[in-house]
């Protein structure tokens, strides 16, 4: 009895058994079908921006998108009453369509929610939307500056030795929170957005500035500072020292400022002359050398200065004194060097004559002025256009004639070979090193043959180098022509002997016969003619009687052309 009970027991469980495999089988089967019908595609029912994707393929879904986003055009804004239109470009937004379409649910899973999701209906998603913030920023700065108005910060003001507090003053401009979700709806929905411009308030508020007053402009303004140089006093008054002054914004508050190299400035003005090192030097006293002593100046360190006068001139009265370290700044030339340069005698001089002419009587004069009194130190180079400057009105010169080409012309400073031929032959018998000359490309017999020098600016120049253990004075001296006397132009050296200069001339060779033609040009200048030849000149030095070495040079004249100038002839009609 007991047997056939337990048989029976085992039959029914295996039926149990396979009656829950079966309806495993037919679920999952059922699951399998389910899967498979609904793929990989965006749940149905599924709008982004109204647009319907629910039950496409996420590819499929992801194209008409971006189609759809792609042929909205500009959106119309309004901002504060104003018109004006907007593209996704400026204002840096994007729109990612596969990540909208992996956002509603597109994509193959066997997730039981994912099955649910596709079968029971998707929702409304909003799109997924990329903004390149710099864009955005750059387009609502620009909509702030058309159609806003800047706050205008609190500030300080330092003038003319007072100062004034300048109030705030609310403006108006764009909330960017609310703007931008503004804009970002407006772009998603593919309609206009109207931009509401609110009042920004300015970080330095009147108190800021009431407060920076109280701390620091008006006891800055208060009264003078001095600077205490060692026993040396400088006064600086509130008018001199604000200029220097400032209170600028630094998190949202007013902080002193200093511009230290205008403090720097303003010192040195006051310390003037007599803060400076003189230069020991040789002048010409009743034709006689004579060494100007050089003299120290104070120097300081500017730092000592900067770095603690913010907090003087905040200070109350009695106590707005600065010390400042004090330092002796000796002269580039000592009185001892200018001693040692032997600058006692008149070691060469020249002269040249010029025929009379307003021009030169100008331009001659000026250039000789310029270089009377120069010294040159041992080792050191003269340069005529380094001396004189560039020929100008400004710098006190006319225009007359000059040799450009072979021809002759105008321009400014005409004449002034004749100074630096003068000045060349000076060095020239004072002994110096030729470093640079040019002859004339004519030559004019009021002018040694072969020893004479143009210049022209700022290529053409005349230098020459003391190459001797003394220093050497330049002393210059003109007198003007008249319509009846020619102008005499004399250039001296002074120096201490060093050697005995002559000179020799070999004959002229390589001779040109010059030619003549006629011009009718606008400009035409008449031109006597030149004869063309080169010519060789040596310059001996000698010292104590003996010959201690020659130098030659080498000198090329052109010939000139008789020029005649002549009417062109009338045309004919």
């Amino acid at each position: 009895m007991g047997r056939v009970t337990d048989e029976r027991q085992a039959r029914g469980g295996r039926v149990v058994v396979l009656t829950i495999l079966g309806l495993l089988v037919l679920v999952g089967g059922a699951y399998a079908v389910a899967y498979a019908f609904a793929a990989d595609r965006v749940p149905r029912g599924t709008t982004v921006a109204g647009v319907a994707i629910g039950g496409k393929a996420p590819a499929a879904a992801a194209a008409l998108l971006d189609q759809e986003f792609a042929t909205r055009g500009p959106i119309a804004v309004t901002v504060g009453g104003a018109a004006t239109e907007l593209t996704a470009e400026q204002l840096g937004f994007s729109f990612d369509a596969d990540a909208t379409v992996e956002e509603a649910g597109g994509g193959r899973s066997w997730s039981p929610q994912r099955l649910w999701d596709y079968y029971a209906g998707g929702d409304r998603i909003a799109p997924v939307i990329d903004i390149d913030d710099s864009a955005f920023e750059t387009t609502l700065a620009r909509l702030d500056k058309a159609h806003g108005r800047a706050a205008r910060e609190g500030a300080v003001r330092f003038a003319k030795g007072k100062v004034t507090g300048v109030a705030g003053r609310a403006g108006l401009g764009l909330d960017r929170d609310d703007t931008r979700a503004a804009l970002e709806a407006a772009y998603v929905a593919g309609s206009p957005a109207t931009l509401a411009l609110v009042s920004v308030q300015p970080e330095i508020t009147d108190e800021d500035v009431k407060q920076a007053l109280d701390s620091f402009g008006t006891p800055a303004v208060s009264g003078p500072v001095t600077l205490s140089f060692d026993d040396t006093p400088v006064r600086l008054t509130p008018a001199q020292f604000t200029p220097a002054l400032a209170m600028t914004p630094k998190d949202g508050v007013l902080e002193p400022d200093l511009d230290a190299a205008k403090l720097s400035a303003i010192v040195r003005s006051l310390l003037g002359d007599k803060g400076k090192p003189v230069d020991a030097t040789v002048v010409l006293s009743g034709g006689t050398p004579r060494v100007v002593p050089g003299k120290p100046g104070v120097d300081y360190d500017p730092q000592d200065i900067s770095e603690a006068f913010l907090s003087v001139v905040a200070r109350p009265s009695g106590e707005r004194t600065l010390p400042v370290k004090a330092t002796v700044a000796k002269p580039e030339v000592t009185t001892a060097e200018a001693r040692k340069w032997g600058i006692k005698e008149k070691v060469s001089t020249f002269t040249t004559y010029y025929p009379h002419t307003d021009y030169r009587n100008v331009n001659i004069p000026r250039a000789l002025s310029l270089i009377n009194g120069t010294v040159l130190a041992p080792g050191e180079t003269f340069s005529l256009n380094g001396t004189v400057g560039e020929r100008t009105a400004a710098n006190g010169f006319v225009e007359g004639f000059v040799i450009d080409g072979g021809l002759i012309t105008t321009a400014y400073g005409g004449g002034v070979s004749q100074v630096a031929t003068t000045t060349f032959n000076a060095a020239f018998f004072a002994g110096l090193k030729d470093v640079e000359h040019k002859p004339h490309s004519l030559y004019f017999d009021r002018y040694p043959i072969g020893r004479e020098a143009t210049v022209a600016w700022p290529y053409v120049d005349l230098k020459f180098q003391n190459d001797t253990p003394y220093g050497v004075l330049i002393e210059t001296n003109v007198q003007r022509s008249t319509p009846s006397s020619s102008g005499v132009v004399t250039v001296s050296m002074w120096s201490t002997k060093y050697w005995d200069i002559t000179t020799t001339a070999g004959d002229r060779y390589n001779v040109v016969a010059p030619g003549s033609r006629v011009s009718t040009a606008d400009d035409c200048e008449p031109q006597e003619p030149n004869t063309g030849f080169d010519i060789k000149v040596y310059r001996h030095f000698n010292r104590n009687g003996e010959r201690v070495r020659s130098e030659t040079m080498t000198t090329h004249y052109n010939s000139a052309d008789r020029v005649t100038c002549k009417e062109p002839a009338p045309k004919k009609p």
